[in-house]
């Protein structure tokens, strides 16, 4: 069996399993992509051992987190390492690349396995992840698809990535449509960390010698922020816009949006967002949209949002954040069902 050797982010896929020793509430913010959680504190225990480092000192919390530990180890060993065969190599992290961790290794190693441990834990994957972020994304050929709200920009970008382009879909890693509408039904935004983690890998998966087709973003995404080298990437690409004629942009949306009629919730964050609109708005506008919200009348609400607010909205926003947008390849489009997308995204790979 080798000596334990400082292992890097970068040599992650040299084990055949990524062990995550946190807690399951630390693992579930975020964690290294396709690791396994078997926490050597479950999260009680570890307020428990905190509280008395903290009242009692380092001997106490060590004397009592030892006995949970062990228990703790026990366990993984009889279960979730009990099939493990003899040439099993994983690499096990905490925050830090600290006891936790460090306890795990010692113990699978006097098993037999060939553990490692990532030198730094995940503070260090964070700091891989954010520069992996700022390295890449800027050797991107970036296409930024734009246009106003209900201009098919998302689906759009599913269509290319059938036609075989590269994509690089924002909204998808947010789980979160960019809008006061944007709520994915049922599902929560991931965390901020999660999301980096989720961009990170992505980007290194794409081509930088390939366009990367991307939809035009804010600095936020719900409540979820964009690293500051995408954002400058972004407002820095080359633009495509969508023209698209305002009965057709209205057909997607009352498509796109059919979940609000059933979903309660949803309903509920809309009508918040149109309240949150007062003094942008005259009070009778206010209440007459929020009055057709309730009453499920979409058609002529999406039309009013739509000519009143965002296209006003992204008139002065996209001109003044996007520096390329004046010179944007335009692309027309009288409908925007899915064939007429995916011949857009054919016109636009040829």
């Amino acid at each position: 069996m080798s000596r334990p050797s400082p292992i890097t982010p970068d040599r992650l896929g040299e084990f055949d399993c990524l062990i995550d020793a946190r807690s399951p509430a630390e693992y579930a913010l975020d964690h290294l992509p396709g690791a396994i959680n078997c926490p050597v504190l479950d999260d009680d225990e570890r307020r428990i051992v905190g509280t008395l480092y903290k009242q009692q000192g380092a001997f106490e919390a060590k004397r009592v987190g030892g006995a949970m530990v062990a228990a703790q180890l026990a366990r993984h060993l009889r279960e979730s390492f009990a099939d493990k065969p003899k040439s099993w190599r994983p690499l096990i992290y905490c925050w830090r690349g600290g006891m936790r961790s460090g306890t795990m290794v010692q113990w699978l190693r006097l098993v037999g396995w060939d553990a490692q441990q990532l030198q730094g834990g995940y503070k260090a994957f964070r700091g891989h992840v954010m520069e992996r972020i700022a390295t890449l994304t800027p050797q991107l050929k970036l296409q930024v698809i734009c246009g106003p709200t209900g201009s098919a920009k998302t689906a759009l970008l599913h269509a290319l990535r059938e036609a075989g382009a590269q994509v690089l879909d924002l909204e998808a890693l947010a789980r979160h449509k960019g809008s006061i509408l944007g709520r994915w039904p049922g599902q929560e935004q991931p965390s901020q960390k999660a999301f980096e983690t989720g961009l990170a890998l992505v980007l290194q998966s794409l081509d930088p010698a390939r366009p990367v087709f991307v939809e035009a973003e804010s600095r936020k995404i719900g409540r979820l922020m964009l690293p500051d080298a995408v954002l400058a990437a972004l407002r820095a690409a080359d633009c495509i816009a969508i023209e698209a004629p305002l009965h057709a942009r209205l057909s997607y949306l009352l498509q796109d949006y059919a979940y609000l009629g059933h979903d309660g919730e949803a309903l509920a964050a809309l009508l918040g967002q149109l309240n949150a609109n007062t003094g942008l708005h005259a009070n009778e506008t206010i209440t007459r949209w929020q009055a057709w919200a309730r009453a499920g009348q979409m058609a002529p609400l999406f039309e009013a949002l739509m000519t009143a607010h965002y296209d006003p909205l992204y008139a002065r926003s996209q001109r003044s954040h996007y520096l390329r947008l004046a010179e944007a390849r335009p692309l027309v489009l009288e409908r925007l069902e899915g064939q007429d997308l995916a011949r857009a995204a054919q016109l636009l790979l040829a």
